[in-house]
């Protein structure tokens, strides 16, 4: 199973950290993610809970809800949390945030997470690294899934925030390697004179085709 971009997320009630949770209710009117780990008292799956903690003022000055998800039960959760914050990658921060429950692997295989090519030693597959990003809309923005042996890139993930938040607000798409404050580009469906009203004008790169497709702007929201 998975889940395609554009579609509405799937509601599910699971045990977490925080106590009960209902997805849907939680992420209710507001960005969220939702990233999964293989497996409690790993030591990749640490440095990212560590760095998340860490980084989470930057996600909620974005409005931005944050959960974690592994196939262990909520116990060894919390005997691992005393790990994840003691550890030096999440520099004196707590965590406020759940780690939802998933020993089943249900939630895993309904949104797609599954690796078939690790195993814990039962011999049960374990998750991969996913990303969910999902809208107020509760649709999903977009999806990353790395393999259990490459931790993730969190200051990516806010940058994928930055650009997901403001293509949602204007007319525009960000180039590679953007970050906020730089320029952006016109988007295709927006006629130039449409684009001086919107955003107060833009400049052409020329290319040898002659086509003048790659339209400047600044950022709107700077």
């Amino acid at each position: 199973m998975g889940i395609n971009l554009g579609e509405v997320v799937p509601n599910f009630k699971a045990d977490t950290t925080d106590g009960p949770l209902e997805w849907h209710s939680y992420i209710e009117g507001c960005w969220a993610i939702l990233f999964s780990h293989p497996a409690d008292f790993t030591p990749v799956c640490t440095t990212e809970l560590g760095t998340v903690a860490a980084l989470q003022p930057e996600f909620e000055s974005r409005g931005v809800k944050l959960a974690a998800l592994s196939c262990d039960d909520v116990e060894s959760h919390k005997e691992w949390i005393k790990d994840i914050v003691a550890a030096p990658f999440a520099k004196g921060s707590t965590m406020k945030f759940p780690i939802i429950a998933d020993p089943s692997r249900e939630l895993a295989v309904k949104w797609g997470m599954v690796d078939p090519d690790e195993k814990d030693a039962n011999g049960l597959p374990m998750t991969c690294r996913a990303v969910f990003i999902i809208g107020p809309d509760k649709k999903l923005k977009l999806s990353l899934l790395y393999p259990a042996t490459t931790g993730r890139n969190f200051d990516e993930v806010l940058r994928v925030v930055d650009s997901l938040q403001l293509t949602a607000s204007a007319s525009v798409a960000t180039p590679a390697s953007w970050i906020r404050g730089a320029k952006c580009m016109v988007v295709p469906s927006l006629s130039d004179e449409e684009a001086v009203r919107k955003l107060g004008g833009f400049e052409v790169t020329e290319v040898p085709s002659g086509k003048k497709y790659i339209r400047m702007t600044e950022d709107p929201s700077a």
